[in-house]
């Protein structure tokens, strides 16, 4: 500890702390910035690693680091898991009796805590930070930062006061500031507010490629489109998300009627009802979960193929973690928004007994919300935009509605020119809204205040629509033309772009797209669905399998993963040689699975007369690779540790757990119970081993996301393979 950060060794650290091989993502870069003493910004989504980027450089340096989280549950987690690991962990907040906040005040004061965790109303009393005072502090690491913010979805007024906490013990400590999601505004505000500006933000792509994004007018037969396109994807799950409690019983209600299995979840339902509604979607007991905003938090299920708004989110950044729970286990998945302004309206009266910045933040969102729906831009480009990052259109996909059928171009040369004339002539001092009424010649009470209603530009876009004026603004905006200015409530600023089209005299044209009119009329651009494989097939075969699941109390996921059933329906494997072939079979779990499956195909390609595929392609293996193999499996059965197979064949650890993994999703069967009952806790296998049984998905990421703030990624691949071996082969 306390060496020069060019003599430290992070991998060997990292391993000798925490036992894994390598780093995740930028996790490297950020620890290296910190054991520099820089200040960092890291914005990394959830399950990213951004807990090891305070934990790791807190061993490295001297004296003790201090993580403020308003999260109870987080704290006693990750210092249960530090604890584990033989790491001097601790935490202070309102959880802990008198006596054992004493003791650990203590300890605190003896320097003896590495890592400290503590809640934000802790950290700043006098009595707290006298103590800290008076030891060494490497560092403060703010987790949750976006609480800084008011423009945040989680604003929490006592975290605007911890910078002042920390002046009190030494103004020039590294700060390291940590959240899952901030736009430009809340990324700046937080950097403000901590007085970090200097930091280096570490910041990964929002992009979600798997997500299409679709808005629908919502008219007096929303509910019936909601029907019709779940009862189209009938082996499809998912949310539907509602504004009020009401509204998703009633919804949830009527699905139910109409034959689809559904369950409302909201904030007014008791914890046991929540807790079975929760678990009864996990499970596939109901395809649809009716819900209020509140939903979400506690479900990781990976196969939500469809997020549908019946009403209109609060903020762009609600709308993005409201979708973001579709397709996480990266495949294609619908987002479809109902869009009436009548809905924000409604948003918007919850606003007014808020306090008067609150209330002017809260509208300001609501407006982008509105923007966001009515424009006929790229609408990954526009959410991205919205948090600060770059995007081309082109790279969509056609993934959104209005990529996928584009809207009519008009040139809109003189539309631009009027709208960056009326931000110069005001001076660039006004947002999107009173920009609009200029050119539309509106007399407002605020319009008049200014004289506005006197300038050369009042009244020279009354041509165009209110809606078209949004769209033209948005547009120039996503192409630099203009900016949103962060600092304050959307005033719009000239950009270099833009001062530069006003001055020339024969600017290029500029065309714009026309927005989408939202009327009563009902959508009639379909959600495609697009299949490679034989879906009627594919569905038997689901049927056969989830049969066989049941009969044997197993997970479907271990008799054949979806993966499997679609190659099946679309290569038809008629023999046992070809279902060998087969995406994740081979010829172990073909002998266990197979024969009903093949049964099945047989039959309905002869009933159906269909064609099958002429060649059909045989995976082999390279000879090294398969010597390799073998020489793994006969070291097993002689129970020699895995680790000294690894080092007998001179590859790491985690190349080794992958060789096995193949051999086991071949259908070979193997027993590592040995070096599993040898170095492993039996309660940790034990719960592993439940988490297995019961998930829907094996997939590694899943797991690890569940049960990796208990333990790290080698256990959870161990038992996984000690499981599916004993269960699918």
């Amino acid at each position: 500890m306390g060496k020069n950060v060019a003599e430290v060794d992070l991998r060997q650290a990292l391993k000798h702390y925490f036992g894994y091989d390598s780093f995740r993502g930028r996790q490297e870069e950020v620890i290296r910035y910190v054991l520099e003493r820089r200040n960092v910004f890291v914005i990394m989504p959830t399950g990213a690693g951004k807990s090891l980027c305070y934990q790791l450089p807190a061993l490295l340096m001297e004296g003790t680091a201090v993580v403020i989280s308003p999260l109870v549950a987080l704290m006693k987690n990750q210092v249960d898991q530090l604890r584990a690991y033989d790491i001097a962990a601790g935490f202070l907040n309102s959880s802990l009796s008198r006596k054992e906040y004493r003791i650990m005040q203590q300890r605190i004061a003896r320097g003896e805590m590495k890592l400290l965790y503590v809640a934000p109303e802790t950290f700043l009393k006098d009595d707290f930070l006298a103590i800290l005072r008076q030891v060494p502090i490497s560092f403060i690491a703010i987790d949750e930062a976006h609480c800084i913010s008011e423009w945040g979805h989680d604003f929490r007024p006592e975290y605007r006061k911890l910078r002042p906490g920390i002046n009190t013990i030494n103004p020039n400590l590294p700060i390291m500031a940590l959240t899952a999601t901030a736009t430009p505004k809340v990324q700046l505000d937080i950097q403000q507010n901590l007085e970090i500006q200097d930091a280096v933000v570490i910041k990964t792509s929002f992009n979600r490629p798997n997500l299409y994004y679709e808005i629908r007018p919502k008219t007096k037969d929303t509910v019936q489109q909601i029907i019709r396109y779940i009862k189209q994807h009938p082996r499809a799950s998912g949310i539907v998300y509602c504004l009020s409690r009401k509204k998703t019983e009633e919804l949830a209600k009527i699905l139910n009627e109409n034959g689809i299995t559904a369950v409302p979840y909201h904030a007014g339902l008791d914890s046991a009802t929540r807790t079975k509604h929760q678990d009864m979607f996990l499970n596939e007991d109901v395809r649809v979960v009716v819900a209020t905003i509140a939903f979400g938090m506690g479900i990781d299920k990976p196969d939500v193929r469809f997020v549908i708004h019946h009403d209109v989110p609060k903020s762009i950044e609600s709308y993005y973690q409201e979708t973001g729970r579709a397709g996480r286990d990266g495949r294609p998945s619908d987002c479809i928004l109902f869009y009436d302004y009548n809905n924000l309206m409604k948003l918007e009266k919850f606003l007014k007994d808020k306090p008067l910045s609150e209330r002017e933040a809260g509208l300001h969102l609501l407006f982008e919300m509105a923007t966001f729906c009515e424009s006929a831009v790229c609408r990954r480009k526009q959410i991205l935009h919205y948090f600060g990052e770059s995007f081309d259109e082109k790279d969509c996909n056609k993934m959104c509605d209005n990529c996928r059928y584009p809207k009519e171009r008009y040139d809109g040369t003189l539309e631009a020119r009027l709208a960056l004339e009326a931000v110069r002539q005001t001076h660039e001092r006004f947002d999107m809204r009173h920009l609009i009424r200029i050119l539309l010649g509106k007399r407002t009470p605020q319009i008049r205040t200014f004289k506005h209603d006197q300038l050369p530009i009042f009244g020279q876009g009354s041509h165009r629509s209110e809606l078209e004026w949004k769209s033209i603004y948005t547009q120039l905006i996503i192409h630099e033309y203009l900016k949103k200015e962060i600092e304050d409530y959307g005033v719009i600023k000239l950009l270099e772009k833009g001062k530069r089209f006003l001055e020339e005299k024969k600017p290029q044209p500029i065309y714009f797209f026309k927005p989408q009119e939202f009327t009563s009329e009902e959508s009639d651009v379909p959600v495609e669905d697009f299949k490679a494989y034989d879906e009627v097939l594919f569905d038997k075969l689901l049927a056969l399998r989830n049969k066989i699941a049941k009969e044997e109390g197993l997970p479907p996921y271990v008799i054949f993963q979806e993966a499997s059933l679609e190659d099946m329906a679309m290569k038809y494997p008629i023999t046992m040689k070809e279902f060998e072939n087969i995406i994740g079979v081979g010829p172990g779990k073909a002998r266990k699975y197979g024969r009903p499956f093949i049964e099945l195909i047989r039959e309905y390609v002869e009933e159906n007369q269909i064609e099958r595929p002429e060649e059909f392609m045989i995976r082999t293996s390279s000879p090294s690779s398969a010597k390799e193999k073998l020489f793994i499996i006969q070291q097993i059965d002689k129970r020699i540790p895995l680790d000294e197979i690894a080092r007998m064949l001179n590859i790491s650890f985690d190349e080794l757990l992958t060789l096995i993994e193949q051999i086991i999703y071949s259908g070979s069967k193997i027993n590592i119970s040995y070096y599993i009952e040898e170095v492993l806790d039996p309660d940790a296998v034990e719960d592993i081993w439940d988490y297995f049984m019961n998930a829907e998905t094996d997939d590694l990421a899943e797991a690890e996301a569940e049960l990796g703030d208990e333990y790290d990624l080698d256990v959870i691949r161990l038992v996984r393979i000690q499981f599916y071996s004993h269960y699918a082969n």
